[in-house]
């Protein structure tokens, strides 16, 4: 009976909140982001006064994230095998996972290798696009562009500069 009680008001909520939600942005989000609060989830983990972390996204080791942040729902900050650094006022789109190792060479040696190792680096006022992946070792310098689709392999993409999943080539922005 009190199951019966616990769902019969979990669903009131929910209904509440997600009516809430699309009337007032226009969306709707998964049931978890109806309960959490993005802020408070982003201080929990000591990132930067105003940054916001979807409920849904998965943070591993060690991660750190600057002030005025967005992080997108569907994410993966991974920083299990080296440091992962992201600076202020930087927008992380849905879907973008960023990893700071691979386990490529163990896979490909049977084991005998280790995973690969390597910390990752995010400059100030950076835009990264939809469904990119940016892989170990990757630094990215301040107020970069890296578009939908993009996979950042360990290279650096210098600031004012713009990185595309189109044959991977790094566009230098004009500085003024």
């Amino acid at each position: 009976m009190l199951v019966k009680l616990v769902k019969f008001f979990l669903e009131i909520i929910i209904k509440t909140n997600r009516q809430k939600v699309k009337d007032s942005f226009k969306r709707v989000l998964p049931v978890g982001d109806y309960f959490s609060d993005r802020w408070e989830k982003a201080r929990f983990y000591g990132f930067g006064e105003g940054t916001s972390v979807y409920d849904n996204v998965l943070i591993f080791g060690d991660v750190n994230v600057g002030k005025n942040c967005w992080i997108g729902p569907n994410c993966i900050l991974d920083g299990s095998g080296g440091k992962l650094s992201i600076g202020d006022n930087c927008s992380v789109s849905a879907g973008v996972h960023i990893y700071t190792h691979d386990t490529v060479q163990k896979v490909l040696t049977a084991g005998i290798a280790k995973a690969s190792k390597a910390s990752v680096s995010i400059g100030n006022d950076c835009y990264i696009g939809p469904n990119s992946v940016i892989s170990k070792g990757s630094i990215i310098g301040e107020k970069c562009v890296i578009g939908a689709l993009t996979f950042v392999n360990g290279k650096t993409v210098p600031s004012f500069s713009s990185f595309y999943a189109n044959r991977g080539k790094i566009i230098i922005n004009d500085k003024s």
